[in-house]
């Protein structure tokens, strides 16, 4: 499986029934393709439509249903589709369960980068720093480095999302959380060892005293079906 998949499939082992996610593009739309099987959620697009579904095959893109990003999406039976004041009046009311985010960058105390590149043409923040700032509970779906460099780093030096922590950062080595403001190893992929954990990362990494390897064994590569949109969100 290519480190993208892994990460999303790693990700979705975080989703519980009845949940309201955003899916951010990038990695983040491949969670949607590894829902664990009984799970029922709604994932958001904060371009306006809940019950978004997996990724369309080839040939079976709709060019008016895309996501956030302009990429095509499949809507579920039953799924909504509503304007950017609805949608944003979800993530700044604090109606998200959980959103999933890119990134560029991470801090030491879980501090997100992802919007901008100095010097790159950028069409605009997007919805992140409402998603980051409004969700209950936020998770980055990243690569562990770039180009041979540490993505979880000391201290950003791209601008930040927001100053708010995030919860999880899930990559293709680990999963690493912010307890009490701090790095700290979750757990490690299937057959990666600490000190390669370490040796990737710039940030000062605590290791948890629960420390497992990453088990994603009760995923599965498709989307179950979606509850009645006519149900309580």
């Amino acid at each position: 499986m290519d480190a993208q998949s892994l990460i999303a499939k790693r990700i979705a082992q975080e989703l519980r029934d009845g949940m309201l996610v955003n899916l951010g593009i990038g990695i983040p739309t491949l969670v949607a393709n590894f829902v664990p099987k009984g799970i029922h959620v709604y994932f958001q697009s904060e371009n306006g439509l809940i019950g978004t579904g997996p990724v369309p095959e080839p040939g079976m893109a709709l060019p008016w249903l895309t996501d956030a990003g302009g990429k095509p999406v499949t809507a579920l039976p039953g799924a909504s589709t509503f304007d950017s004041a609805l949608s944003f009046g979800l993530i700044r009311g604090g109606h998200l369960e959980l959103t999933v985010l890119g990134g560029l960058q991470v801090d030491q105390h879980g501090r997100l980068a992802n919007w901008m590149v100095p010097g790159k043409m950028v069409p605009g923040m997007g919805g992140a720093m409402d998603l980051v700032t409004g969700a209950k509970r936020v998770i980055v779906a990243m690569q562990h480095t770039a180009k041979g460099r540490p993505k979880i780093v000391r201290e950003c030096s791209l601008p930040l999302t927001s100053d708010r922590p995030v919860d999880l950062v899930v990559t293709e080595l680990a999963v690493i959380g912010f307890r009490d403001g701090c790095a700290t190893l979750l757990e490690t992929a299937d057959g990666v060892m600490v000190e390669e954990v370490i040796a990737a990362t710039e940030a000062e990494l605590a290791i948890s005293p629960e420390l497992s390897e990453t088990r994603t064994s009760k995923a599965r590569p498709d989307h179950v079906a979606m509850p009645s949109m006519g149900e309580a969100i």
